[in-house]
C-alpha cells in the first residue's frame, strides 16, 4: 500500500462516524426493505442462546448489496451521475448496482463473464442495465470494466472497497440494534469485507459491548489470512460453495475497518455451509445462497448461553439446479440418504430379501438399479444399487449390520 493510499485509508477510518450510517439509512429510506428479525428456536439450540435471523435474502434484488450500491450512487454529483456508472459482477452486486442506478436515473453498465448463467444476466438487464459479456472469468470481466471506465469516463462502483458502499451496508446493523437494543452479538459473512466493515463499525460506534463476529468459508478466508499476515494478502486460489464470498483479496479499506472494529473471524467448512442451508430451508422455509448462510454455519462453534445473537442471511440468489445439488450433498453428509451396491445371485427372490430387510429397518427406498452387465466376472450374478432415505448415520449403520447379518456383502456408495 502506498503512503498516500495509507493516509487516505487512515483518514477515512478516523473520519467515519455514526452520523454517516444514519445518513446512509436516510438515503435508503423507501428504497431498501427494513428486513425484520426472525427468532429461531432451532438455530438458538445450536449455541445455547437466542438467535435472530436478519433475512437480507428477502431484500430487494435478493441481497444486502443494493444498500451499499444505492448509497454510493446517491452520493454522486450531478456531473458524475451524467457520466454513468460501471462495475463488474456476476452476482448480487450486479443487480444491486442496476437496481440503484435505475431508481436514480443513472446509466449503468455491468460487465459479466460470458459464462454467467442467462438467468443472472436477464435479472440484471431487467433493472435497465447494459450488460457486457466478456471473457470466461470474473477477472476477465473486471479487466474489461476498467478498460470501459477509462474509455467512457464512467464512475466505478466497487463491490466492497469503497467508503460509501460499506456505510450503506452498515445500515443492516442499525436495523438490528433498532429492533433488538439488547443484542449481544452479530454474526456477519465476509467476502471482500464490505458488509463486515460497515456492520462492525456501525455496531461498535453505537455499543462497543456488542460482539461482532465475521464468518468466512475455509476455502476462501482472505480476511483471516490478512489478519494473520498483518496486511492484505492474495490467496493462491479459492474453492467454496459460497461463491458470493469466493474472494482472493480483501480490500485495503475493508481490512482496515475490520481490523479496527471486528472482534474475531470464524471459518466454516463446506459441509457446515451445506448443512446450514438445509436447516434454513427445513426449519424456516427460507431459501438462501451458500454465502448467505455462513453466519448460521458458525453458530455451533459459539457459546452464547443466555445471550442474544443476530445472524445475517446476506442473500438468496441461487438457481434451482445449484440449490438442488447442495441439498443432495447436505442430505448425504447428514446420513439422510444412503446408497449401497450389492451383488446378488441371478435368481428369483433375492431382491425381495433385500427389500424385506430394508423395510424391517424402516429405510425408505427411493431408487433401485438392477444391472446384470455391471458384473463382468460372472453371468450368474447381478448388481443391485439401492438408494434409501434414512434418519442419520446411526440408522445407516443398523441397516448395514442387518444386511450383513442376512448374508449380503455390500459396498457403500455414499
Amino acid at each position: 500500500m502506498s503512503d498516500k493510499k495509507s493516509r487516505d485509508t487512515a483518514d477515512l477510518l478516523a473520519d467515519a462516524t455514526i452520523a454517516d450510517i444514519f445518513h446512509a439509512a436516510k438515503q435508503l429510506d423507501g428504497v431498501a426493505v427494513k428486513t425484520k428479525l426472525i427468532e429461531s428456536p432451532y438455530f438458538s439450540s445450536l449455541c445455547g442462546g437466542t438467535v435472530y435471523l436478519k433475512p437480507e435474502n428477502l431484500q430487494n434484488t435478493g441481497s444486502f448489496k443494493l444498500r451499499g450500491a444505492y448509497n454510493k450512487i446517491s452520493q454522486l454529483s450531478a456531473a458524475e451521475r451524467a457520466k454513468g456508472v460501471i462495475t463488474a459482477s456476476a452476482g448480487n452486486h450486479a443487480q444491486g448496482v442496476a437496481f440503484s442506478a435505475q431508481k436514480l436515473g443513472v446509466k449503468a453498465v455491468i460487465c459479466m463473464p460470458a459464462t454467467t448463467p442467462i438467468l443472472k444476466v436477464e435479472a440484471t438487464r431487467a433493472y435497465g442495465a447494459e450488460v457486457v459479456l466478456y471473457g470466461d472469468t470474473f477477472d476477465d470481466a473486471y479487466a474489461r470494466s476498467l478498460e470501459l471506465q477509462k474509455e467512457k469516463g464512467y464512475v466505478y462502483i466497487h463491490p466492497f472497497n469503497d467508503i460509501q458502499v460499506l456505510l450503506g451496508q452498515g445500515t443492516v446493523a442499525k436495523e438490528i440494534i433498532d429492533d433488538c437494543p439488547d443484542i449481544d452479538a452479530i454474526l456477519v459473512p465476509i467476502g471482500g469485507g464490505g458488509l463486515a466493515s460497515g456492520i462492525a463499525m456501525a455496531t461498535k460506534l453505537v455499543n462497543p459491548k456488542v460482539k461482532v463476529i465475521g464468518v468466512e468459508p475455509a476455502g476462501a478466508a482472505c480476511m483471516e489470512a490478512a489478519f494473520k499476515a498483518g496486511k492484505v494478502v492474495t490467496l493462491p486460489a479459492v474453492d467454496t460453495v459460497a461463491d458470493g464470498c469466493a474472494v482472493k483479496t480483501a480490500g485495503d479499506l475493508t481490512y482496515a475497518f475490520c481490523r479496527k472494529y471486528l472482534d474475531e473471524i470464524i471459518t466454516v467448512s463446506e459441509l457446515e455451509i451445506m448443512s446450514a442451508l438445509l436447516s434454513l430451508i427445513e426449519k424456516h422455509k427460507l431459501i438462501a445462497e451458500g454465502a448467505g448462510v455462513l453466519s448460521l454455519a458458525a453458530l455451533s462453534k459459539l457459546k452464547l448461553r443466555g445471550k442474544k445473537a443476530a445472524a445475517i442471511i446476506s442473500g438468496g440468489n441461487i438457481d434451482i439446479s445449484t440449490i438442488s445439488a447442495l441439498i443432495d450433498k447436505a442430505l448425504i453428509a447428514r446420513g439422510r440418504v444412503f446408497c449401497f451396491a450389492v451383488q446378488l445371485p441371478d435368481k428369483p427372490g433375492q431382491l425381495l430379501s433385500v427389500s424385506q430387510i430394508l423395510a424391517e429397518q424402516d429405510a425408505n427406498v427411493i431408487r433401485l438399479d438392477h444391472n446384470q452387465a455391471m458384473v463382468t466376472d460372472s453371468f450368474k450374478k447381478v448388481q443391485l444399487t439401492v438408494t434409501c432415505e434414512t434418519h442419520d448415520e446411526e440408522h445407516i449403520q443398523r441397516i448395514i449390520a442387518a444386511l450383513r447379518q442376512g448374508g449380503f456383502i455390500i459396498d457403500r456408495v455414499y
